[in-house]
């Protein structure tokens, strides 16, 4: 099965390079130009669902793209990992690489931890894969939430890191689960 995947357009945070989390922050002006560019390239990859991470960035994002052609399924499972007392926090403070190192499994008690992370992510792949394995599908989501798709798919392995598998905003990239 094929599937696309798209991370959100451009907001404030990632201008000032913060860790959004799963803080609720709306798309800039230069992120909703990102997501009405992209929106040509979803047309014509021709997807029968979008599916969404409900949080304002990916969800704009998404409604963008579809253009109001295309039913979008927001589903909770494809919001950002969850950074606890780090979201807002400059991510050049923050030890980034280890945060997505898979063995250590870091949390500062309120935040998600990596592997928590990928689990979510495979369960939510495995159920698109049995829902909609005749379909074509978006995923609208987050540069984490990406990493870890990125990760299920191509099977890295848990002593590896998820840091340096980034995803620019608005980038598409196909998989095959």
């Amino acid at each position: 099965m094929k599937i696309y995947a798209i991370r959100h357009g451009e907001t404030d945070w990632n201008v000032e390079k913060r860790a959004q989390g799963q803080t609720d922050i709306e798309l800039n002006e230069n992120g909703i130009k990102q997501a009405v560019a992209a929106k040509e390239l979803v047309q014509q990859l021709n997807p029968d669902v979008i599916i969404s991470s409900p949080l304002k960035r990916a969800h704009k994002t998404a409604e963008i793209v579809a253009d109001g052609k295309i039913k979008i399924i927001l589903e909770d499972r494809l919001k950002e990992r969850c950074f606890g007392d780090f979201e807002g926090t400059e991510i050049a403070t923050m030890p980034w690489e280890e945060f997505y190192h898979c063995e250590k499994n870091l949390s500062n008690g309120n935040m998600e931890t990596v592997l928590d992370l990928l689990k979510r992510v495979k369960n939510v792949l495995t159920e698109i894969k049995e829902k909609y394995s005749d379909k074509t599908v978006l995923i609208v989501t987050h540069g984490g939430t990406l990493r870890a798709i990125n990760a299920c798919i191509n099977g890295i392995p848990e002593s590896k890191t998820l840091a340096g598998q980034g995803f620019k905003n608005c980038e598409i990239r196909e998989f095959n689960i």
